[in-house]
């Protein structure tokens, strides 16, 4: 039988089907047994390319935070950084919110979180915070990122008005969240942000 003209594994292609399985089943829902399946090859010959499962989190972690735009802190304004950074990573973060635990352990050995927390890091020392007070102020803008990616507070409310009518009366309209729940969602993290950067 002839060899395939394209490979059946390619760093590319785990990344991409692992990622696959991830946002269609969570963090838990992948396996190396399952991911072999899905690529149609033998678990054995994952193990070639990946070693670990969590080397091959790490891998897909690194491929979505590889678009989060540091552009802003190049600008010498460090609020600006700060804002297009979150306004990025909660993006990037969105579109996969399976991951978010995962991510949210912090940067372990990831060469992308750590280049992206280095030059975070970097403009807001040279723009005159101390070490700590950098380490205190990246950390506290990445609760907000995770928090506001992790999950939708305004979904997690009833659509039915009968859980709050006579019940909770500042909850009145609360039964009407879940309709608007994107546009909320984002209006609230950037409220989040804001106040964040502006109290800095």
């Amino acid at each position: 039988m002839p060899r395939p003209s394209t490979p059946l594994l390619s760093p590319d292609r785990i990344r991409s089907v692992a990622l696959a399985i991830i946002d269609r089943d969570g963090l838990d829902g992948l396996s190396m047994r399952r991911l072999a399946a899905e690529l149609g090859v033998q678990a054995a010959s994952l193990y070639g390319h990946v070693k670990t499962k969590d080397a091959l989190l790490n891998d897909v972690a690194s491929a979505i935070l590889s678009s989060i735009d540091l552009s802003g802190f190049g600008s010498g304004d460090w609020r600006a950084g700060l804002v297009q950074c979150a306004r990025s990573y909660r993006e990037a973060l969105a579109s996969h919110p399976n991951i978010v635990p995962f991510l949210a352990y912090g940067p372990a050995g990831r060469e992308e979180s750590l280049k992206r927390l280095d030059v975070m890091h970097g403009a807001l020392v040279d723009a005159g915070w101390s070490r700590r007070e950098a380490t205190m102020i990246a950390a506290g803008l990445l609760y907000i990122v995770f928090g506001s990616a992790l999950s939708s507070f305004s979904s997690g409310f009833s659509s039915d008005p009968a859980d709050y009518s006579g019940r909770y009366p500042h909850l009145d309209r609360a039964h009407l969240l879940p309709g608007v729940a994107r546009e909320l969602d984002r209006d609230s993290f950037e409220l989040a942000l804001a106040a964040f950067v502006r109290g800095l």
